[in-house]
């Protein structure tokens, strides 16, 4: 049988043989560096996430679950169309990005509907 090594410390491992730590010591180590690197790696990411959705809600208001505006005005607020959570293409072939719960499609003329989906 081959000496497994531990990730972290490269000590020998002793006991079960689908165990990859020698300790939890090494385990926690490995798994708090791993939330952290996720962490920072999406942060930027998260923000423009959270951007978008509040400019949105600032346009819809908190009442209105449909609308329509020009592109322009998003432009204007910094809106970054191409980080969105999801997309959803509709029996006509459209497309609807979403951000979270608001959703956004792009018409031909330079306009933009704005949808809500009211979480229950």
């Amino acid at each position: 049988m081959k000496d497994r090594i531990c990730k972290i410390c490269s000590r020998k491992i002793i006991g079960r043989s689908n165990k990859i730590f020698c300790s939890l010591r090494c385990k926690n180590y490995y798994h708090i560096n791993l939330r952290k690197v996720t962490l920072e790696a999406t942060a930027h990411l998260d923000e423009i996430l959270h951007r978008n959705r509040a400019i949105l809600l600032e346009i819809m208001g908190k009442k209105q679950l449909k609308l329509k505006v020009q592109r322009l005005l998003l432009e204007s607020k910094n809106f970054t169309f191409k980080y969105h959570t999801h997309t959803h293409i509709n029996k006509e072939g459209k497309t609807m990005h979403w951000v979270y719960d608001f959703g956004w499609m792009q018409f031909s003329n330079d306009q933009i509907l704005i949808v809500r989906n009211l979480l229950k």
